[in-house]
């Protein structure tokens, strides 16, 4: 028997999508999860019939990253660690060039690779369990600053990725780019109620939108995110992203 899919997706009669991610037990995608993750997305935005995606999870939270245990299988291969960087790559500007919005519905943690999707999103809906961060100096790597930044303020951004801190769905909801936080069992109605709204209005003038607004966004998010994947490459190279990851999980 085949495992069941890490994500999967389905669209009603109002042109609501929805894609959940389900990878126990703590939705850390291996190299194949973000690479489907990035098909899904990138399937509906072309799908006329899909009007608006709501992107959530199952599970303890919405995403904690890469999974870093199949990286340190590889022993002293790279392929897993540029299958993760390419499959981050992919995910993350499938949802930025989703034809159509994503609504991210966050419960939990939101960590890593959590970060670059939901930064990459249109539009975030939070329950008041949530939180955000990059522990990525604590696991040998850098990335996705480029959508903390999105997140938060220029400087909270650099204090959290240096120090691994996190900051709460109340604190972003502050900031303004969290929509809405509710409690956790209220979280994906309250995503399908914006989705509804933006799905309610004219479907042309809509994917219009998106690309207009992507189109006059300051800030190139591709470009900037694969210079920051440049510096993991360099850590893993000079062998100091190795003595780091091997500590993961030992405390």
């Amino acid at each position: 028997m085949s495992p069941p899919p890490l994500v999967t997706a389905t669209v009603d009669d109002d042109g609501i999508a929805e894609v959940v991610v389900d990878a126990p037990p703590v939705n850390a995608l291996p190299v194949a999860g973000w690479f489907e993750l990035a098909r899904v997305l990138r399937e509906l935005g072309e799908d006329e019939a899909v009007r608006v995606v709501v992107l959530r999870a199952e599970g303890r939270g919405f995403n904690a990253g890469v999974d870093i245990k199949e990286i340190q299988r590889e022993g002293g291969s790279h392929r897993a660690l540029i299958g993760a960087n390419r499959g981050c790559y992919a995910a993350f500007a499938a949802v930025y060039e989703c034809a159509v919005p994503v609504v991210a519905a966050v419960h939990g943690f939101c960590l890593g690779g959590g970060i670059g999707l939901v930064g990459n999103a249109d539009v975030i809906v939070a329950s008041d369990d949530a939180t955000f961060g990059l522990p990525e100096v604590d696991r040998g790597a850098l990335g996705a600053a480029t959508h903390l930044a999105r997140l938060v303020p220029q400087h909270r951004m650099r204090a959290m990725m240096y120090t691994s801190a996190t900051a709460t769905a109340a604190e972003l909801h502050a900031f303004g780019s969290v929509l809405e936080v509710v409690p956790r069992e209220q979280l994906r109605d309250a995503a399908r109620a914006v989705a509804a709204q933006i799905a309610a209005k004219n479907p042309v003038v809509i994917r219009a939108a998106k690309e207009a607004l992507n189109g006059i966004d300051p800030v190139d998010v591709k470009r900037s995110y694969r210079f920051e994947q440049g510096f993991t490459f360099e850590l893993n190279l000079d062998g100091v992203a190795d003595e780091v990851r091997d500590t993961f999980g030992k405390d």
